[in-house]
């Protein structure tokens, strides 16, 4: 090996073997994340009670209010069951009074009696037991017309209520999304959505937060984002899965947003700036000086003049730094050009 040579091979190894001081720091950075605008409610509205649609007063795109009738449907035969439900309650009702002036007939005749058979001889005793007896059937009689009496008031009540799900009232403010129904059509439970309502004066931004990120979240953040076209907006973190989608390995976060200008429309794709701040303080070593093999990854540590391999998982670019996992803390000197040329135990200089 001539002169020149060696000075070069000496040069490089000097400057593989140069160290740094490992550095600690709290990450605070922002993630560009998927996110989807939904409805802050939504429902699909169905006929609690079979009937023919008989007038649809809304259409896609009408804005409703709380209580505001939205659809009126017709069932002739419900009237009619009610007409005879309320009739038979009437007659059982007349059949009680008869039966209780009747009751109150045979109790008078059965005072009398008994006053009468105070005199020996004037009335058999037998005479006085029939008459109770009597009394007694009659008192039977009177609650059985009477437990039916309150069973043809309950069915009337039922169907009354039942007659008050034909008028279909909106649940909550909204704007109506889907139509699918017109006068005539036969609605009811197995029947299908008539209408789709959904709220959109306020709405959820649903992210997904990736698994590693997780341990960041603040509740009660404000996360900035921004949809095709240039619009953009912000909402408070407000609600957390608290649990991951297995098949992206992330978790839904909600963020409410308020939408009065109607700008946002569910159904939209954002991107969130989402704030990332990792609860405890991250490692940090120039990215030349973890070494990545077939086997391994990892830094070169200077133990007392000697080298260790210390492996490492890389975690985020910070600056002209990156983040590493590993057995690693502030003020530890690595190699600041790593190489697996350099072997563990072999003396730095």
């Amino acid at each position: 090996m001539n002169a020149r040579n060696l000075i070069f091979l000496v040069s490089t190894l000097a400057a593989a073997q140069e160290t740094t001081a490992v550095v600690t720091k709290v990450i605070d950075r922002k993630l560009k994340l998927p996110a989807e605008i939904m409805p802050y409610q939504a429902v699909d509205i169905v006929a609690r009670v079979q009937g023919f649609v008989e007038r649809v007063i809304v259409d896609r795109g009408s804005a409703v209010r709380q209580g505001e009738l939205l659809i009126e449907l017709k069932a002739p035969e419900m009237k009619a069951q009610l007409a005879e439900h309320e009739a038979k309650a009437l007659a059982i009702e007349s059949q009680r009074a008869e039966a209780e002036a009747k009751q109150a007939a045979m109790e008078a005749t059965l005072s009398r009696l008994k006053d009468a058979a105070k005199t020996p001889g004037a009335i058999a005793a037998n005479e006085i037991v029939q008459y109770e007896k009597g009394v007694e059937a009659q008192k039977a009689l009177i609650r059985s017309i009477h437990t039916q009496a309150a069973a043809a008031r309950a069915s009337a009540a039922a169907l009354n209520e039942m007659l008050e799900y034909l008028d279909i009232s909106a649940p909550f403010d909204g704007i109506i999304t889907e139509r699918r129904v017109h006068p005539g059509a036969l609605a009811g439970p197995s029947a299908g959505t008539l209408l789709r309502l959904e709220q959109t004066n306020r709405l959820r931004v649903v992210v997904a937060v990736p698994e590693s990120e997780i341990g960041g979240i603040i509740r009660g953040a404000h996360v900035p984002f921004t949809v095709q076209g240039g619009v953009s907006g912000s909402g408070v973190v407000t609600r957390l899965a608290r649990s991951l989608d297995p098949k992206t390995r992330t978790m839904p976060v909600e963020l409410d947003v308020q939408n009065g200008s109607g700008v946002l429309a569910p159904g939209m794709y954002a991107e969130a700036t989402w704030p990332v701040r990792k609860a405890k303080a991250s490692i940090l070593v120039p990215p030349t000086a973890v070494v990545t093999t077939t086997e391994k990854m990892f830094v070169i540590r200077n133990a007392d003049g000697k080298a260790e391999h210390v492996a490492v998982s890389k975690g985020v670019p910070v600056g002209d730094l990156i983040e590493v996992f590993g057995d690693l803390k502030a003020g530890d000197l690595v190699v600041k050009r790593g190489s697996d040329e350099i072997r563990a135990g072999q003396t730095l200089k």
